[in-house]
Order: structure tokens, then C-alpha cells, then sequence
């Protein structure tokens, strides 16, 4: 039952989110991976105005990019982890 309350809230949390962008400090860590898992990528506009998304697919590029994990304030907690794309450096090193 609480699973499809969270897919129901995450639902409905994801057609909120515009082509702006959300500001992952108005959702809570579990409603963000909800709505990152219904559609896949999500852009934050607040704080750091970049993609997260569900898996390293939902990024553009031919081998050049790499999935990174960030952390990003919400609601709940002040580093809730999430994906986003990252180019590959040209020495092939990630510090």
C-alpha cells in the first residue's frame, strides 16, 4: 500500500515539475527518486540548475559521459544522492 502511494504522489509531483525545472528543496528525498524513476531524468533548476536521472541511458553522448552521484537538499534530508551526467575528462581521470 505504500508503495503505490508513493508512485501516486510521485505522479503527481511529476506533472508538476515544468520545463523550468523543480527545486529538489520542496520534495523529499523519496518523492524525488519517484518522480527520477517515472520519467527517467528530471532537470533542478534550485540549487544547481542540472539533470538527475534514473540511469546512465538517460545521458547524451557516445561513451563520453560518465554517471556521477550528487547530493541535493530536500525537504528531509540535507544530502539525498541522486544520478547525473558527467562528460568524461580527456585524460580519462575522475578526481
Amino acid at each position: 500500500m505504500k508503495i503505490l502511494a508513493l508512485i501516486g504522489g510521485a505522479m503527481v509531483l511529476a506533472s508538476a515539475a515544468s520545463a523550468a525545472g523543480i527545486d529538489s528543496r520542496a520534495y523529499s528525498c523519496a518523492a524525488l527518486h519517484s518522480m527520477v524513476a517515472a520519467k527517467g531524468f528530471v532537470f533542478i533548476s534550485q540549487p544547481f540548475s542540472d539533470f538527475v536521472v534514473l540511469n546512465i541511458s538517460y545521458c547524451s553522448g557516445s561513451g563520453s559521459v560518465l554517471l556521477q552521484r550528487r547530493s541535493v537538499v530536500t525537504v528531509d534530508q540535507p544530502e539525498c544522492l541522486v544520478n547525473y551526467c558527467m562528460d568524461r575528462p580527456i585524460d580519462g581521470r575522475v578526481d
